[in-house]
Parts: structure tokens; sequence; C-alpha cells
């Protein structure tokens, strides 16, 4: 890296990766996240997994499942930390109850994409999706190898 270049920062802390090959998403949704002080100090570390997370909604709340946040190992004694704890979601009424709706019907789920920091809080893309088939996942990985090929054919001809 150059010395006149500005370091680039970015505020995504972690992705799903996972998520966009397994499902078609739909509709996107930003969501606040409620943690513990050992959390956010393990977020900005950098030590979260969001692979097998997913949304469910209860009793007309939002909460997030499977979501790993490694402690750090200098966090107080006095808090046990549970990697794999329930994290609440911060949604508005109208946002929960599209949602609910949608999960309803058949085929449908809410899943975690991406976590980021926006300001000083942290927070989590979800999105409405629907399971891929296995000729559905093939067909994706085709058109991504071919717009991986298409740019290679152009970057030799320039």
């Amino acid at each position: 890296m150059k010395k006149n270049q500005p370091k680039t920062f970015s505020n995504i802390i972690a992705k799903n990766k996972k998520a966009i090959h397994e499902y078609h998403l739909e509709d996107k949704y930003e969501a606040g996240v409620m943690l513990k002080g050992w959390e956010v100090k393990s977020i900005r570390e950098g030590k979260v997994q969001l692979v097998d997370s997913h949304v469910s909604i209860r009793n007309g709340e939002a909460f997030l499942y499977n979501a790993i946040i490694s402690p750090l190992l200098s966090a107080s004694s006095h808090v046990v930390p549970y990697p794999t704890s329930t994290r609440k979601l911060l949604l508005h009424r109208r946002e929960i109850d599209k949602l609910m709706g949608k999960v309803e019907q058949k085929g449908y789920t809410i899943v975690a994409l991406s976590m980021y920091w926006k300001e000083s809080k942290v927070k989590l893309e979800i999105a409405l999706a629907k399971g891929k088939h296995d000729h559905d996942k093939r067909a994706s990985l085709k058109e991504k190898e071919w717009n991986r090929e298409k740019d290679r054919m152009f970057k030799k001809h320039l």
C-alpha cells in the first residue's frame, strides 16, 4: 500500500456467504441487535460467525439463533458467556408483521446475511428467503463462473 493512499475501512463485521448460495433472497431488512458488553467487545475483535444463523419470530418479536460470538479471554470473571445464545432483534412492528405473514407461507425463512457497524451501533442485515433446489444452485454457479470467464477475456483484450 502506498503512503499517500488512505486506509480503507470496512464497516462489515461478518458475512453469511452460504446464505446467498443456499437461498433465493427477496426482501432485505436492517435490524438492530441487543447485545451484552462482552459481546460488543468480541464483535470489535471480529469474533463472529453467521454461517448457520437464522431468524425466528416468537410472540411478535424477532430473535437471532445460532450466531456465534466467541468470548474474549479477557472478559470479566463474573460474566458467564454463552457463544450461541439467542439475541433479540430490533425491528419496527410493521416489518415484523410483514415478515410473519411471509414466513407463514410455504418455503419462506428469514436468514442473517451480514453484521456491520452503523455509526456506533451493530446492525444485522436480514433477508426473507426461499430455499434453492439443487438445479438452481448449479445454474447460479454456472452463471458465476461464466461472469468470471467473461471478465478474464475482457481484461486480456484491453
